[in-house]
């Protein structure tokens, strides 16, 4: 975390310190919508950074992202290694678009070298709104914290009706099965309505995880794919 950031969260300061924070988010988040404005129609794939070309996991977020980028979507990632590499380098694979928001970090901070187009920030929090601001579907790959974080915050926003009800598919069963018993006891303590479950999928199949994401994303948003803007401006 950069020193600003930390600066920031640890709680009031100055006017004038607070003034520039607030003027340096101002400037991140205009960063973000002018490299991110022409990207077209987006899925984001979420998850861990520590994954290595050989994983098992690594291997199938690149397999499914290169489907999901055959139909016409491009693929948003955080920017960076493992997961994130393995959606973007699938995209590539096939010809697809391939974006990434990438956080800049003493560590896992470089731009994955799959990228067609990326922007550099500085803070997770307009990262994340950017990553769902320009998504219609979100897939949840196995991760670690920041995934999980990504997940239920995407969640959250759907549940209170803050974002509509793009698809999130939760790919990986064995690895979430703890997360599904979760969700099913939260549903049991009434902390969470029985219909909640239904906003996510989830899934081994690729085929599955495809066809979900294209029956409530293409025709419930009349979706339509150029092949022209997603370069159309440059920082």
């Amino acid at each position: 975390m950069k020193k600003s950031e930390i600066k920031f969260l640890e709680g009031p300061k100055s006017r004038w310190a607070e003034f520039k924070m607030a003027f340096e988010v101002f400037a991140e988040f205009i960063k973000g919508f002018r490299n991110l404005h022409f990207i077209g129609p987006a899925v984001t794939v979420f998850g861990s950074a520590r994954f290595k070309e050989d994983n098992e996991h690594y291997i199938k977020a690149r397999e499914l992202s290169g489907e999901i980028a055959k139909t016409g979507f491009t693929i948003l990632t955080g920017g960076g290694p493992g997961i994130m590499e393995a959606a973007n380098r699938g995209a590539k694979d096939v010809g697809g678009k391939s974006v990434g928001i990438n956080i800049i970090l003493p560590h896992e901070q470089y731009p994955n070298p799959y990228l067609d187009k990326w922007v550099d920030l500085k803070y997770f929090f307009v990262r994340k709104t950017l990553l769902i601001k320009y998504s219609y579907a979100f897939v949840i790959c196995p991760g670690g914290f920041g995934t999980l974080d990504e997940f239920f915050e995407a969640m959250t926003l759907i549940q209170t009706g803050k974002i509509k009800e793009f698809p999130i598919v939760v790919f990986g069963k064995e690895f979430h099965e703890h997360i599904e018993k979760h969700v099913q006891k939260m549903i049991e303590e009434k902390t969470i309505s029985p219909k909640d479950k239904d906003m996510f999928l989830v899934t081994d199949d690729i085929g599955e995880a495809v066809e979900h994401i294209k029956k409530h994303t293409i025709v419930p948003f009349k979706l339509k794919y150029s092949p022209s803007p997603i370069f159309g401006e440059h920082s």
